[in-house]
């Protein structure tokens, strides 16, 4: 058995806790490691926490060496003066799904440039492994946390699709809520199946527990009809059953469903409430008008009209809520007449999972004092269409 596939082995029989050590004796074993770390990103993505003990601090991803591998999604190299060791920097990513960094000490005179492609190949099963791992372990999920989080934002969080980021042949997306620590009736939810992806952006109305609970009704209402096959039309009606069921009317959430055709790039959505939708084409900043119909549970029986348009190869979509595109500057200019377009454009070069983290950055520099008033979502899909030899491809939350 080649080293590759000993190390690859002795993961999948780790117990799910125990990844990190498993990792690290493997790797001390078949390549000479000296050190072996896994950090994963914080909720806000701004640091890479350590998994596990020894406690160490966490790494900020502005301006360090495994930042710029998480950034980057490239392996870096780093000599470590003169101590004659190799550091590399391996971005630990699933599916377009940026989770952290693996970082490897190495002895220089075990250090070969081939080596790094193999490297990068384990810390991907090791991503795999996590992710399975999951379910049965809260070790991971207890590295993300820089501080506490609330319990709305517990129920939001764990309300999400398992990643901030998703990539297939047809597009790129990102997501990102803030403030990650304390958010409230925010969310975002996708779907993709071998013909279509479903988006789903959220804004319930209310503070802490109450907005969680309305939101966590709404999406699961949503889910369960998509997964019954129904419609994008049926889906909202069940939903706004559900919701108005449980609360007559004293409650109700804006959502935007969007249904996208991997094969075509037509696109039929519904508009209840106040998440809203921009485009950049062709270096242009556009905002995508909908007619605006009720939210989910403001009324019974209400009936809701789908609308339709198309993207094209090389569209860039940014979804947000009313967080985001109502937030004030302190002359009272709102974000979404002239800093959001212009944030847009600025971003236009990064990767989608890195443009949801940059407007936020901006909407509390614009907000002035860098606290929000209201949770603030942002979701960015970069569209690529498909090729007629791409396959389909498969995966989402069901």
């Amino acid at each position: 058995m080649n080293r590759f596939a000993a190390v690859t082995r002795a993961l999948r029989a780790g117990a799910p806790h125990s990844l990190p050590n498993v990792l690290a004796s493997s790797l001390a074993r078949h390549y000479g490691a000296e050190d072996v770390t896994l950090r994963l990103a914080d909720y806000s993505v701004r640091s890479l926490q350590v998994v596990g003990p020894p406690v160490a601090e966490p790494v900020p991803i502005n301006g360090s060496p495994a930042g710029r591998a998480f950034d980057t999604q490239e392996p870096l190299v780093e000599e470590c003066g003169p101590s004659g060791r190799i550091d590399v920097h391996l971005p630990v990513t699933i599916r377009g799904d940026r989770m952290g960094v693996l970082s490897v000490r190495l002895p220089a005179d075990r250090y070969v440039a081939d080596l790094v492609p193999q490297m990068q190949r384990l810390s991907e099963a090791l991503g795999h492994e996590i992710l399975v791992a999951e379910r049965d372990t809260d070790l991971y999920v207890l590295a993300r946390r820089a501080t506490r989080l609330t319990l709305a934002a517990e129920m939001q969080w764990q309300l999400l699709p398992a990643g901030r980021s998703c990539a297939r042949p047809e597009f790129a997306l990102g997501a990102h809520l803030e403030p990650a620590h304390a958010v409230f009736g925010d969310n975002y939810d996708w779907s993709v199946s071998p013909d279509h992806l479903t988006l789903t952006v959220a804004n319930g109305m209310g503070e802490g527990i109450e907005a969680a609970l309305l939101t966590n009704l709404a999406v699961n209402a949503l889910r369960n009809a998509r997964r019954a096959g129904l419609d994008l039309v049926g889906q909202a009606s069940l939903a706004d059953q559900a919701v108005f069921a449980q609360y007559r009317g004293r409650a109700h959430i804006s959502v935007l469903l969007l249904r996208l055709d991997l094969a075509t790039g037509e696109v039929e959505a519904i508009d209840a409430g106040s998440p809203r939708l921009w485009r950049l084409r062709d270096g242009t900043v556009d905002a995508v008008p909908f007619d605006a119909q009720l939210p989910l549970g403001m009324f019974d029986e209400t009936v809701f009209v789908p609308e339709h348009f198309t993207v094209r190869p090389g569209d860039r979509l940014l979804f947000a809520s009313d967080g985001v595109f109502d937030a004030p500057s302190p002359g009272g200019d709102r974000y979404e007449e002239h800093s959001l377009p212009r944030a847009l454009a600025a971003t236009r070069l990064l990767p989608p999972a890195q443009v949801p983290g940059a407007v936020l950055r901006d909407l509390a520099a614009h907000h002035g004092d860098g606290r929000l008033d209201d949770d603030a979502l942002v979701l960015c899909l970069d569209w690529y269409g498909r090729t007629g030899g791409e396959a389909q491809s498969d995966g989402g939350t069901g």
